[in-house]
């Protein structure tokens, strides 16, 4: 096993006694927020993510990376053996509803991502429609910044930026719609696509866990204010109490939060798949 690249939360590996255009992709107990990795791991937190995609990839139908969950023992029930793609440079978001960085984007352009909202919207409104908001992808420590859809097709060409924004809103909707049957709101998600050997564009990475999406209970909903939710923003909240200034090294986080952050990475994993975490 060779260590091809270590991410903020998932390393890859090539796995030299296979097929060279496969890849060992695991995930780990890191925790990162606002692009900082912090020193305490979450348990069980990287199997939750590969278990929660791997449900999500069944349910949604479209092209994805995964091969199979065939990888070496150290690794089981935390990664897959996956397709080899060439990755876009886009971190692909969809917003069905106000929160963090994009409200922080509309108080100040009354927009995100260059797409006009309409005024008097206050933290978690519901968007009058889902919509695309990209970003950079920067390199672990530093922090993505918005991008509009003119950029992104000047980046990546308008053909692919138009592909990316059609299959990240089809996911998201489709992901919403089966949340919302389980009385969970997927206020917002982030998707990375890469490129196969026929130049087609694949759904990579993870889908629609608590490390890339906002996820909220329907009955707690409230506009106007922080809402309850079940990812990191538990570990964001608590941080915006201390004297960090959101760059590395990132604070020690409290057993408690650590805690109670694993929990509701359980909680909504359950309430979605409706399977219980072993």
């Amino acid at each position: 096993m060779k260590l091809l690249h270590s991410g903020k939360v998932r390393d890859v590996y090539l796995d030299d006694s296979r097929d060279p255009g496969e890849l060992i992709l695991v995930a780990s107990d890191r925790l990162s927020i606002y692009d900082v990795v912090l020193p305490t791991p979450v348990p069980d937190k990287g199997a939750l993510l590969t278990q929660l995609s791997l449900w999500w990839f069944e349910q949604l139908g479209v092209p994805h990376h995964v091969i199979s969950q065939d990888v070496p023992a150290e690794f089981a029930g935390r990664a897959v053996r996956c397709r080899r793609l060439e990755m876009l440079p886009v971190e692909c978001i969809a917003r069905g509803y106000l929160a963090g960085l994009g409200l922080q984007e509309y108080r100040r352009h009354g927009s995100v991502s260059g797409v006009a909202l309409p005024p008097g919207l206050v933290e978690g409104s519901e968007l009058p429609e889902p919509i695309f908001t990209p970003t950079t992808k920067a390199p672990v420590g530093e922090h993505d910044e918005f991008l509009t859809f003119d950029e992104t097709a000047a980046l990546i060409g308008a053909d692919r930026a138009a592909r990316l924004r059609d299959l990240t809103l089809s996911v998201y909707t489709r992901g919403a719609q089966t949340a919302a049957a389980q009385g969970i709101l997927v206020a917002d998600t982030k998707l990375e696509f890469g490129l196969d050997g026929t130049g087609a564009i694949v759904l990579a990475d993870e889908v629609l866990t608590s490390d890339s999406s906002r996820f909220w209970p329907a009955d707690r909903w409230a506009p106007g204010g922080p809402q309850f939710s079940y990812d990191k923003q538990y570990v964001r909240d608590w941080s915006a109490g201390l004297d960090w200034d959101r760059t590395p090294p990132g604070p020690e986080v409290p057993a408690e939060v650590v805690a109670a952050t694993r929990a509701r990475y359980v909680e909504v994993y359950e309430r979605l798949t409706g399977r219980s975490w072993p």
